[in-house]
């Protein structure tokens, strides 16, 4: 398999993809991740889409990666990205505790050839996430280790966060920031 490109500089989506055993390089570049829609799923395939093609217009030829990871409180529908500082990690875990969300991510792959995109695709996931009810300590002590502060809804289930995840429904993977069976998919589909 030929090594792809990765539009993101996340540490979590370089371990996924390693994990899987998918070579990648880097070229993590910054868009502008304002957006007026306000669907989750909306969210991330246009973002994930920012990303990869902003790294493929400025970057050789080869297969490109953009993702974008979003969590969505249920009722009402609110998307909760990066915490902005400590006391906005705390207001996101207490929307979160004691009850289920969403967590969105898109993923676009793009193709350049001849220093154009020949092909592309933008795929979702979403995985639904349960918390465990958690007490006011539970939560600024866990915001206060700086875990939940690069993190969107303010939490990363594969670290110290963990033992407050009653259940999940859906990949694993998406939840970490890359739903790696999408990608596999793709670069199959591609004959990579």
């Amino acid at each position: 398999m030929r090594e792809i490109i990765l539009a993101s500089g996340s540490p979590r989506r370089k371990e996924l993809l390693l994990a899987a055993g998918i070579p990648f390089s880097v070229r993590a570049g910054s868009v502008d991740e304002t957006t007026d829609l306000e669907d989750p799923e909306s969210i991330v395939r246009e973002l994930s889409g920012r990303k990869c093609l902003r790294a493929a217009a400025d970057g050789e030829d080869g297969v490109y990666l953009g993702a974008d990871t979003v969590v969505a409180c249920k009722d009402p529908c609110r998307v909760l990205g990066k915490p902005a500082d400590e006391e906005d990690a705390v207001r996101m875990l207490k929307m979160l505790q004691g009850t289920g969300h969403r967590v969105w991510t898109g993923v676009t792959m793009a193709q350049k050839r001849d220093g154009s995109v020949i092909r592309s695709v933008t795929e979702a996931a979403k995985t639904d996430v349960t918390v465990v009810p958690m007490t006011e300590d539970e939560i600024r002590s866990y915001v206060s280790t700086g875990e939940p502060m690069d993190k969107a809804g303010a939490y990363g289930i594969q670290g110290l966060f963990s033992r407050y995840i009653e259940k999940i429904d859906g990949s694993y993977a998406n939840v970490v920031g890359l739903p790696v069976h999408i990608v596999y998919r793709i670069l199959r589909m591609w004959g990579f």
